[in-house]
């Protein structure tokens, strides 16, 4: 089953944390997490979870559409109370706001997809006659806007993989820290750059997982498919280096995972996150790199190769095409230089 088994342990985690936040939520919520469970995702319902969490405690605190009531004697008729103004101006006031002492921003995405939640769950009692409406379709989505690709140039590509392999940039702790991961890191970010892989499928890879033979990688993709992706030689090199060292540690004789901590156990995604924070601030300290922009700068090098949009969204297992545009959206000048002339209006 190979990193099946990361995948269910997250799920599981997942699911403890669900509903431990439905436990907060009037009873009947309870209703709309089970009815839903066989067409969502784990994440899915996590996100839906803490939308309706917060959204709750500002009906609670800032209105008094339920007349007094407490959260544990609310039943769903008392959803009619809801207005569109209510949502609307709830979606205003959670651009920033305070939690537990900290101030917590939502930018458009982060709004529209609250307002997806709130019209989901109201959407879920209208369906079974419980409420005489969903007024939640009628508040609109706010426009997302085209943001700027931010992803890495070959030089640059370059620059990272030498920061993370002889930490020149690097001084003090960090220096002395580098020499016990500078194996691990190069193979964990020639893996990302190299085969545009989410962070969570690569934490999530188990050593088994890795095949030299045919050269493929299986992961575990967003909603649990397993596929095989495969590497070239600098991705063979690099995980040859790490399993080299890896195995060497007795204390690792007995996990599955193919990149570990200095604690011996699988990596987290934030700790591939700070890595590549780490190193990307040395080498390109004017851009915000992260995970999924080295998962951008694949996408979009892949592109700027095949030109073939389907290959990019197969290779990143994208279900919808248009999701890769995003990562090839910025084409550089050589490409439209060479577009310039594929299209021939006369012939002479």
């Amino acid at each position: 089953m190979g990193s099946q088994t990361y995948f269910n342990e997250r799920n599981s985690k997942n699911e403890k944390t669900i509903w431990k936040i439905v436990s907060d939520l009037p009873p009947f919520c309870e209703d709309f997490f089970l009815g839903i469970e066989n067409n969502t995702s784990v994440l899915t319902r996590l996100n839906y979870a803490y939308d309706l969490r917060l959204f709750f405690t500002y009906l609670f605190s800032n209105t008094k559409v339920f007349n007094g009531k407490t959260i544990e004697n609310l039943t769903p008729a008392d959803l009619d109370n809801i207005t569109s103004r209510n949502i609307e101006r709830f979606i205003s006031d959670i651009g920033h706001y305070n939690a537990n002492g900290k101030v917590q921003h939502n930018n458009e995405d982060g709004k529209a997809r609250k307002i997806a939640t709130i019209r989901s769950f109201l959407k879920y009692y209208f369906k079974r006659g419980l409420i005489s409406s969903n007024v939640a379709s009628n508040v609109d989505i706010p426009k997302l806007h085209d943001k700027t690709i931010i992803r890495l140039e070959a030089d640059e590509v370059a620059k990272f993989l030498n920061e993370a392999e002889y930490g020149d940039g690097l001084s003090g702790n960090a220096k002395a820290y580098h020499e016990h991961t500078k194996v691990r890191d190069v193979a964990i970010l020639t893996t990302l750059l190299g085969t545009g892989m989410r962070v969570s499928e690569c934490v999530g890879l188990d050593v088994s997982d890795v095949d030299f033979e045919v050269g493929g990688l299986r992961i575990t993709r967003k909603g649990g498919n397993q596929v095989v992706i495969y590497f070239g030689d600098e991705i063979r090199e690099a995980l040859e280096n790490w399993l080299e060292l890896r195995n060497k540690n007795q204390n690792l004789a007995n996990e599955p995972a193919l990149f570990t901590s200095l604690q011996n156990k699988r990596i987290t995604t934030r700790a591939v996150q700070k890595l590549v924070k780490k190193y990307s601030e040395i080498t390109t300290p004017l851009k915000h790199i992260t995970p999924h922009k080295l998962r951008s700068t694949y996408g979009t090098a892949l592109y700027q190769e095949t030109q073939d949009i389907y290959i990019v969204a197969d290779v990143l297992g994208h279900k919808d095409v248009n999701t890769t545009k995003k990562h090839y959206a910025a084409m550089s000048d050589e490409i439209r230089r060479q577009a310039a002339n594929k299209v021939k209006l006369r012939e002479n």
